[in-house]
């Protein structure tokens, strides 16, 4: 059974996904999409490793910690990314990289 901890970076997990796979595909459609490019980069990134940490805790994985690192790691430079552009998905992918960056101190 998955306790209530794992739970709740589930579900921070999940909405890092959504937003960044929304954002990915939000500035593929921008006018200046070559200035959207780390923008983009980063949500791809991003959501992979929201995935792989998600599937890590489902099958109770010896290397969580790990994984959450790296997922902190790289939703806090998502983060940081999305909040330098000022389209309303960026800044909310911005504030679900953040939001999921804190839920993943937990795992550490």
């Amino acid at each position: 059974m998955m306790s209530e901890n794992h739970q709740a970076v589930l579900t921070e997990l999940n909405a890092c996904i959504m937003a960044c796979n929304a954002c990915f595909d939000a500035c593929l459609n921008e006018e200046h999409v070559a200035h959207m490019a780390g923008c983009i980069r980063l949500d791809r990134d991003c959501a992979d490793i929201c995935g792989l940490l998600s599937q890590a805790i489902a099958r109770n994985s010896s290397n969580l910690s790990v994984l959450a690192k790296a997922c902190i790691e790289i939703c806090r430079a998502c983060a940081k990314e999305c909040a330098g552009h000022d389209h309303d998905h960026c800044q909310k992918c911005a504030e679900a990289c953040e939001a999921c960056a804190t839920a993943c101190e937990r795992l550490v």
